[in-house]
């Protein structure tokens, strides 16, 4: 029913992408400017170990490869546009997989950042890559109805602004919050798109309802796992031993910590 009725866009003129493509690279932007930041001040560096870099370039790398799709859409070149989209095929498994790896080795390596709760930074940010797969999946699965298709990609893009934001925000003054005022800023672009439909269309596209209901209920679930005993469990289980276990298991701001 939600498909049929959303048929009169989805069969609309393709070529009008200019707040989608304006959107994914506002959203790159954040992530880039989001990591330049700290590099800027000594706050990241590139010694650290090799997953740390393999992460990097293949995170990274997709943005290059969501711009262009965007960029080609907007200048009604299909056929380069369609060749991004088979190399997202296989991209996106390598982001999930290597995206989970990565926060396995930052909690056994350091804990995660200070002002995010152990658990809930390994259990969140896991389900939440996975996530990001399965919608991006959906929305290349529906790229014959370009409604379902733009969008579901938006929602998908929107939960890895995280990492960006979270870098641009002032996160240790917002413990023991931070993780949740993180996630909750990466989902306003949704609802910006939510808006933009309302005042165009008159109506909001399904596809943002299920994406950003889905990115609602992922994150709730996660954090209630993350919080319960069988997923402090499995945190114990996965930092027992390794550097990460030695720092408290909740937010805290160090010894000495300055902004």
């Amino acid at each position: 029913m939600a498909t049929a009725a959303a048929a009169p866009e989805d069969t609309a003129i393709r070529g009008n992408t200019r707040f989608f493509t304006i959107m994914a690279f506002v959203m790159s932007f954040i992530i880039v400017a989001g990591f330049v930041v700290n590099l800027a001040f000594a706050r990241s560096t590139f010694d650290v170990p090799w997953p740390y870099h393999v992460h990097g370039v293949i995170f990274m790398s997709w943005l290059g490869i969501y711009c262009g799709q965007h960029l080609t859409a907007s200048q009604q070149n299909w056929a380069l546009h369609a060749k991004f989209g088979k190399i997202a095929y296989l991209w996106v498994p390598l982001m999930v997989i290597f995206g989970t790896v990565i926060m396995v080795v930052v909690a056994r390596r350091t804990g995660g950042p200070f002002f995010f709760h152990v658990s809930e930074f390994l259990w969140s940010n896991t389900m939440l890559v996975w996530l990001f797969g399965g919608l991006t999946f959906w929305a290349l699965s529906r790229r014959r109805y370009t409604g379902w298709h733009r969008r579901l990609m938006l929602c998908g893009m929107a939960i890895l602004t995280g990492p960006g934001l979270g870098r641009l925000l002032p996160l240790p003054l917002m413990i023991p919050n931070a993780w949740l005022i993180t996630t909750i800023c990466t989902m306003i672009f949704p609802v910006i798109g939510m808006i933009a439909d309302k005042r165009k269309h008159g109506r909001v596209h399904p596809a943002y309802w299920w994406g950003l209901g889905l990115y609602i209920a992922v994150f709730a679930i996660s954090v209630l796992l993350a919080h319960s005993s069988f997923g402090m469990g499995i945190t114990e289980q996965v930092i027992t031993g390794t550097p990460g276990a030695e720092r408290p298991m909740e937010a805290f701001l160090p010894p000495g910590f300055a902004m």
